[in-house]
């Protein structure tokens, strides 16, 4: 549970894409300024079909600073070189700190750059949700009870827990909420949640120690687990298109039954096979079909189907509904935002280059 607290702008690294051509929309602006609010997603959807071959497009711009970032207020101009390839030039007024008066004195803010993908969706699961070991999870001291016999705990409330045996002072609380796995039932880890902090309070306890329950946005209860608060870390994406990689959307964070654009899903490619900033398309496939003297799907029950009916099967070729951006990777899974669904998406749909 080493990245629950995983804050992070998002910061965008240029990978190189050569071989792959680049063409750009017929109603590309020849010039863009960029706002506040704006995403890299958006900005290359105005450009691109396929916004993951922005690098490619934007190519090194080394005469601005920050050349790997883009900030409201650039104008993004679109041109052609020599070899007719198409490529975005930037113009960067001067840096301007903006300045915040405060009881400390003056504060000099620098500008932020704009996110990939919109920030204020993936927000809540980049801070407050992670997927974890389910034996790293059970491992993790938690809460037993108090001296009211209440059964949830608000802030301010002191609860008995079991001891840490690391050491820390500082926890977070956090709730298992559903165990994820793949299309076999193998399991890929457990969903959690944070649900608020703690600090210890005494420190005289065996195996038992007192906590207070501090800043609960959700009320905790007795078995929520306690894992030692870490400083936030900044988590840079490299937005680059899959090439090899396959896998399934296995798992909805709202649990929904159909998906659409902005929702958030799990998909069962970990860290080792895709990176924040992978894009991906997604794919519907059919079942299969017998071809027999009554076509019939594979899947359908009929328990007086001769063997004599059966015929070829025949396997339905995937069909591309939409797009997503892997943005928080653990080992053996991943969370994405569906950036794009053409038609209603479902938990079983196919991941694989866009």
């Amino acid at each position: 549970m080493r990245n629950l607290r995983l804050i992070g702008v998002l910061l965008l690294l240029w990978l190189p894409l050569k071989g792959f051509a680049v063409e750009v929309k017929a109603d590309a602006p020849k010039t863009y300024v960029v706002v506040k609010g704006d995403t890299l997603w958006d900005i290359a959807g105005m450009f691109l079909d396929k916004p993951w071959l922005w690098p490619e497009l934007w190519r090194n711009n080394t005469d601005i600073s920050n050349p790997h970032l883009i900030y409201p207020g650039d104008v993004l101009r679109l041109i052609f070189d020599e070899e007719g390839e198409p490529q975005i030039v930037v113009e960067r007024a001067p840096e301007k700190p903006f300045v915040k008066l405060t009881p400390q004195g003056r504060i000099e803010q620098k500008a932020r750059p704009i996110d990939v993908l919109p920030f204020d969706v993936i927000r809540p699961y980049i801070e407050n949700a992670a997927i974890m070991d389910e034996s790293e999870y059970e491992a993790l001291p938690y809460l037993l009870g108090n001296h009211e016999g209440i059964e949830r705990f608000v802030s301010g409330v002191h609860v008995l827990g079991k001891a840490s045996r690391s050491g820390e002072t500082r926890f977070d609380v956090i709730r298992q909420q559903n165990v994820v796995r793949d299309r076999e039932g193998n399991k890929l880890g457990i969903q959690v949640r944070h649900i608020s902090e703690a600090v210890a309070t005494d420190d005289d306890l065996d195996k038992q120690q007192l906590v207070k329950i501090v800043d609960g946005h959700i009320e905790a209860k007795r078995g929520d687990r306690l894992i030692p608060m870490q400083e936030p870390e900044v988590q840079e994406m490299q937005l680059i298109g899959a090439v090899a990689q396959r896998g399934f959307l296995v798992d909805s964070l709202e649990q929904h039954g159909l998906l659409g654009k902005f929702d958030i899903v799990v998909i069962d490619l970990g860290k080792g096979d895709v990176m924040p900033g992978t894009v991906m398309g997604v794919y519907n496939q059919g079942p299969n079909i017998v071809d027999g003297k009554q076509p019939k799907y594979a899947n359908e029950d009929n328990a007086l189907r001769s063997a004599f009916e059966w015929g070829d099967e025949i396997v339905q070729p995937s069909v591309k509904v939409g797009e997503l951006v892997v943005f928080k990777t653990f080992d053996k899974a991943s969370y994405a935002l569906l950036t794009k669904a053409s038609n209603f998406i479902r938990v079983g749909a196919i991941v694989a280059r866009p």
